[in-house]
């Protein structure tokens, strides 16, 4: 028969509360280490991002923007007066000179009004010349009249004389020699009075030829006016350079002021490039630039800043210093890069995808030899084409992840693989 043994039944017991303890404590160790343990970092293939360093020392601001090639002169050709095409001479791209034709218009209006001003300035002038000959011979009949009043008056004093020398040797009578004094008197009066006739109608003929003269002016500028609208019915280039546009077609009616074609001077162009309006802002003229035109880079520096924003952008003037290389036409896609300033003893490094002036960004920045990185926060200051200030959260040495990194922004750790 079997004995019953109470005290294996409590070591048993006591062995199952040992076991039991030790169990739950194992489980509390564990669930506290895993509890201190940093969440697996997701990995990134190396070769996928781009990292830079930061630096210390001299950076050079500068703003980019794409642009054009335009000339900086450009002849506009408008219509002198209303025509209509009725040939075409050249081509857009055809090199001209100043007089070159480039269309014939025809306008049988105005040509009938040059000849009925050219008719009427003829009949003008040949009434002046009328009037100059019917004053002239006005003027000396004036003067014959005044010749024969002057000689009677010479012939009377001259009697005068004779009858007074008579009457004083008293072989004449007074009463004759009173009558041939008078009658001398009278006839110097009427010969003064008749040279000054003379003279007031002389002194008048350029007065009355100056009306019909005025008149002859008139119609000689109506004249010219009419004969230059005719003569610019060929129209010409007004320049050297290229025919740019040709805006008309052959048997189009067009009207007066329109604009018929654009002539450009393609050795004196510039570039006019479309700079962010939020860079835009540091620009100033008279500074630093240069374009490339993908055949060679040109010097210049800003000559014009647009202070109208379109669609986001202004346009800024660069004007070229240096020569244009082979193929620099007008309308030529260029790059161009303008100089803002030069600033000295800061830290810098490559710009990021994601990172705008005078903001702060999370960035990446690599630890562990370059195994790993971890985000921290950097605050960034003035901002180049390629570079950016760091103001903030790095120092010269650290390595940073420049490469768009949006697909961890909810990660502060990444591996590097």
């Amino acid at each position: 028969m079997d004995i019953a043994r109470p005290e294996l039944k409590r070591k048993k017991m006591i062995r199952r509360y040992t076991y039991a303890g030790v169990a739950v404590l194992i489980v509390v160790i564990a669930t506290a280490a895993l509890a201190r343990l940093k969440p697996a970092a997701p990995s990134v293939d190396r070769s996928t991002v781009w990292t830079d360093t930061v630096k210390r020392g001299s950076m050079l601001r500068e703003v980019r923007g794409l642009g054009t090639l335009v000339p900086e002169t450009i002849q506009v050709v408008p219509a002198m007066s209303a025509g209509r095409v009725e040939k075409r001479f050249i081509l857009p791209g055809t090199a001209v000179k100043a007089n070159t034709a480039v269309l014939q218009l025809t306008n049988p209006q105005l040509q009938q009004e040059t000849l009925d001003a050219e008719y009427q300035l003829k009949g003008a002038e040949a009434s002046l010349e009328q009037t100059k000959a019917t004053l002239q011979n006005q003027l000396m009949d004036k003067r014959t009249s005044a010749a024969n009043i002057s000689s009677q008056f010479r012939t009377a004093q001259l009697q005068s004389q004779a009858d007074q020398q008579a009457f004083e040797k008293g072989v004449g009578p007074e009463v004759t020699a009173k009558k041939s004094r008078v009658a001398a008197e009278e006839l110097a009066k009427e010969d003064t009075l008749a040279q000054e006739e003379v003279a007031t109608f002389q002194n008048s003929i350029p007065a009355q030829l100056a009306v019909q003269q005025a008149n002859v002016d008139q119609k000689r500028a109506l004249y010219e006016l009419k004969k230059s609208q005719v003569n610019n019915l060929k129209v010409r280039a007004g320049i050297d350079g290229v025919l740019q546009e040709l805006d008309v077609d052959v048997g189009q009616q067009v009207t007066e002021g329109a604009v018929l074609a654009k002539v450009a001077q393609p050795s004196q162009l510039k570039a006019a490039l479309q700079i962010a309006e939020t860079q835009a802002k540091d620009i100033a003229l008279g500074q630093k630039a240069s374009v490339d035109t993908h055949n060679g880079i040109i010097p210049g520096h800003v000559m014009r800043i647009d202070p109208a924003v379109v669609n986001g952008t202004r346009t800024v003037d660069v004007k070229l210093d240096g020569a244009l290389p082979p193929g620099a036409v007008p309308d030529l896609s260029v790059e161009g890069t303008i100089e803002i300033e030069r600033l000295a003893d800061v830290l810098y490094v490559g710009r990021p995808v994601h990172g705008d002036p005078e903001t702060t960004v999370g960035l990446f920045k690599l630890a562990d030899g370059g195994s790993e990185a971890e985000r921290v926060p950097v605050a960034l200051g003035r901002a180049s084409v390629n570079t950016i200030e760091i103001l903030k959260g790095l120092n010269a040495g650290d390595q940073v992840i420049l490469s768009d990194m949006s697909a961890y922004d909810n990660d502060d750790r990444v591996e590097l693989k």
